[in-house]
């Protein structure tokens, strides 16, 4: 990824984080000898080595994974910025976003517990603290039928990316303008990338 030495995060904490609250991902590899991409939830292990995943087998991505060195990115809060916002015409437009990159090498899990474990996890993630929803609850029979449907995978992490492009290539004065247009729009990623960049040109 081209990465401006100003738009690069180089915490890897702050990387993690946008992993975590922006898990549905995209997986790349080789397959058949093209690129070929999945969009998946991805979850970061515990210690922060890994990711974790499910393929529906039916998809053919990861027959041949294994062995390569794949790309997971995922996308965070990402907007339109207009040159109208500035305080003077000589400009143009513009992109504000958050991303991050992940390379690594993919095993598949074949532990059929291991599997049921990570599924777990996923749901526990996901479904609201008052929902009634657990696998555990789950008819055994059905759920292990169910599982059957999906290759689990760990990712094993070789090489982690972050860019979070937010004016910081402007005057503060900009990017304050930019801030308060922003913050006028009803859209949630343009509320999101307008508090990320308070944060960044307040330290």
């Amino acid at each position: 990824m081209y990465i401006p030495t100003h738009f690069q995060i180089d915490d890897d904490q702050t990387c993690f984080n946008i992993m975590k609250d922006n898990s549905f991902a995209t997986l790349f590899s080789q397959h058949e000898g093209i690129p070929f991409a999945t969009h998946l939830p991805l979850m970061v292990s515990d210690d922060h080595k890994e990711l974790i995943g499910h393929f529906a087998r039916p998809n053919p991505q990861w027959e041949d994974i294994q062995g390569q060195t794949v790309l997971a990115t995922f996308h965070g809060p990402h907007c339109y910025i207009s040159p109208s916002w500035y305080e003077t015409d000589r400009s143009v437009p513009t992109w504000n976003y958050v991303t991050v990159h992940v390379y690594g090498s993919i095993e598949l899990i074949h532990d059929h517990e291991e599997v049921l474990e990570s599924m777990n996890k996923l749901v526990s993630k996901y479904e609201a603290p008052s929902s009634p929803y657990q696998l555990e609850n789950i008819d055994p029979k059905y759920l292990t039928g169910m599982s059957k449907g999906v290759q689990g995978f760990r990712m094993k992490i070789t090489k982690m990316e972050g860019k979070a492009k937010l004016s910081q290539n402007h005057s503060e004065n900009r990017q304050q303008l930019v801030v308060e247009q922003l913050e006028k729009q009803k859209q949630t990623d343009e509320q999101k990338i307008a508090a990320l960049m308070k944060a960044n040109y307040s330290k």
